[in-house]
């Protein structure tokens, strides 16, 4: 097996409380807990699930603590219906973003017509009332901080009608909501905008997006003044959806891209960036732009008459259709390269222009977000693939303003996840502070906690593992006291 192919195994074994050797020092403000989420078992029962996005979700918490140089360890499986299913029954129950429900044909029906969704949660976590997996589901799973056990459910299409909400949601800090779009699916699909207070989770929708077809998303940019949402011309067919209920297709198998015939030949129509003005709860422009796909936006700030928006983009909707755990866990992997892209889009007239900023394989952007979602920013960090990887090989930090770039990858066969950046408490300069990142180390068969210097992308410290653990998604750091996230 190749090294990255640890990365798409199963580990069954849960640990709590575990002190983990420090090398190195810890700034002494850093301070609080880290916990990422992503795959934890690749099966259910005798089948082998078919797709990234299907595994079971395991949480990983690094309780930090910088004044005495400790870092505490849990892991823990997110008990959701769908994996206390798989470990009891043996079988899929629902249908997973790429693996059929092995359920009759009567039941699989039932459970299309009536929107029934998956509840596996391997997304990332959000911290509104408590701790929530979440992933692309009306349903999250809270769990306790401290133990990772799971302590109950939340339906995060309360006040909507809506049939899930993404998995990115934002945080507006000046105004204490948490912002996301939820979606319902039809003949086409509708996205509406809403805030949700995290604390009575009272929820305001702000704006409703009706489309005749169903472009698929997964994150959105967001301004003081604005969000944007990419419509881009790949997405669901939802009749295809609908009738894989018989069949046995999945929602990988109806992802599609959204053609016009040009002369008796196809090509693929223009993505449009929705611009939703979030005052006055309507629609201030939709702008065309040529056709893209993405996962992940990194931000957004308004410049004079247009808006800035780094995102990363890709070809088309093989981003998504080409992760399947067989294609991954290759000796030779055919992943499509997803570049570090920056449109400007006019809010007067006019098509979104782009230049690529950062050629990939990247992936999983993340900047100084607290302080910067919004506005200008002069870093973006990155993970980025070396060829024939079909995981992270190294950690970029990417200079906006200069177009340079400074990298970090640690020894050997190794493959480090998404990079967090906190900042060191009163730090004028925008990279003061650190990178908080996990290493799967495939030489040692172990993942590492690692902290870089996020000035100059060299290791400060690193907390050794005690066993081996999937690459994950998404975390987020939540320091002592402050419950501001690290990213969208």
């Amino acid at each position: 097996m190749s090294g990255h192919g640890l990365g798409f195994e199963t580990q069954q074994e849960e640990r709590s409380g575990e002190s983990l050797d420090v090398s190195g020092t810890l700034p002494d403000w850093l301070v609080g807990r880290l916990i990422r989420n992503g795959p934890g078992q690749f099966e259910a029962g005798e089948t082998r699930l078919d797709h990234w996005f299907d595994p079971y979700a395991m949480l990983r918490s690094f309780r930090i603590d910088g004044r005495t140089d400790s870092v505490d360890y849990t892991n823990r499986f997110v008990r959701s219906e769908d994996f206390r299913h798989a470990r009891s029954e043996g079988g899929v129950r629902r249908m997973l973003p790429g693996t059929p429900p092995d359920r009759p044909v009567w039941t699989r029906l039932r459970h299309s017509l009536s929107g029934a969704f998956q509840d596996n949660p391997s997304i990332g976590v959000v911290d509104a009332g408590g701790i929530t997996a979440v992933t692309e589901s009306p349903t999250g799973i809270q769990v306790d901080p401290d133990s990772l056990e799971t302590t109950g459910r939340r339906d995060l299409t309360t006040g909507l009608d809506a049939d899930f909400t993404l998995g990115h949601p934002h945080y507006d800090p000046e105004r204490d909501v948490f912002v996301n779009f939820a979606v319902s699916y039809g003949r086409g699909a509708t996205y509406t905008l809403f805030e949700r207070d995290p604390q009575t989770t009272a929820v305001e929708p702000i704006c409703e997006l009706p489309f005749d077809e169903a472009p698929y998303a997964h994150s959105f940019a967001l301004t003081d003044e604005f969000a944007v949402l990419a419509a881009i011309p790949y997405g669901l067919d939802t009749t295809q959806l609908l009738t894989g209920a018989f069949s046995g297709g999945t929602f990988v198998d109806a992802v599609t891209d959204f053609e016009d015939g040009i002369g008796g030949q196809t090509a693929t129509r223009d993505a449009r960036f929705v611009v939703i003005d979030r005052e006055r709860g309507e629609v201030h422009r939709e702008v065309p732009a040529d056709p893209f796909f993405v996962f992940h936006h990194a931000n957004a700030y308004r410049d004079g008459d247009e808006l800035v928006l780094d995102l990363i983009a890709y070809d088309d909707q093989r981003a998504m259709t080409r992760l399947t755990l067989d294609n991954l866990a290759s000796d030779t992997p055919d992943i499509p390269a997803g570049d570090l892209v920056r449109y400007r889009v006019p809010l007067t007239e006019g098509r979104a222009s782009f230049e690529t900023l950062y050629e990939g394989q990247v992936e999983f952007p993340t900047f100084d977000y607290p302080d910067r979602l919004g506005s200008s920013y002069r870093y973006c960090y990155l993970a980025a693939n070396a060829d024939g990887s079909s995981l992270p090989t190294r950690l970029v930090k990417y200079d906006l303003e200069e177009r340079t770039a400074t990298s970090w990858a640690p020894d050997g066969t190794a493959f480090p996840g998404e990079p967090l950046f906190e900042k060191a408490p009163g730090a004028d300069r925008e990279d003061a502070g650190v990178i908080v990142t996990t290493v799967l180390d495939a030489d040692a068969e172990r993942t590492d906690l690692v902290v870089l210097d996020a000035g100059d992308m060299t290791r400060v410290a690193r907390a050794t593992g005690v066993h081996r653990l999937p690459f994950g998604f998404h975390g987020q750091f939540y320091r002592d006291g402050n419950h501001v996230r690290s990213m969208a």
